[in-house]
């Protein structure tokens, strides 16, 4: 799956990526509305990561949906 998908779908994906990081609101991830970057920004934001490793988690995740 590409990042297209997830953004072209994004309430689908929306409890997928909750139930991944769950100290993410549901205001977070209306602000986030499937834009990768900022769902990486909300991960190092909510778990104290640095952006590598936000974007590693977000990269692992994507292949694993």
């Amino acid at each position: 799956m590409n990042w297209d998908q997830v953004e072209g779908n994004w309430k689908q994906f929306k409890g997928k990526v909750q139930s991944q990081w769950g100290k993410l609101t549901d205001d977070d991830l209306d602000v986030i509305a499937g834009d990768r970057k900022q769902l990486a920004g909300k991960i190092q934001e909510r778990y104290g990561k640095v952006q590598e490793e936000a974007d590693r988690e977000v990269d692992d995740w994507l292949s694993r949906h």
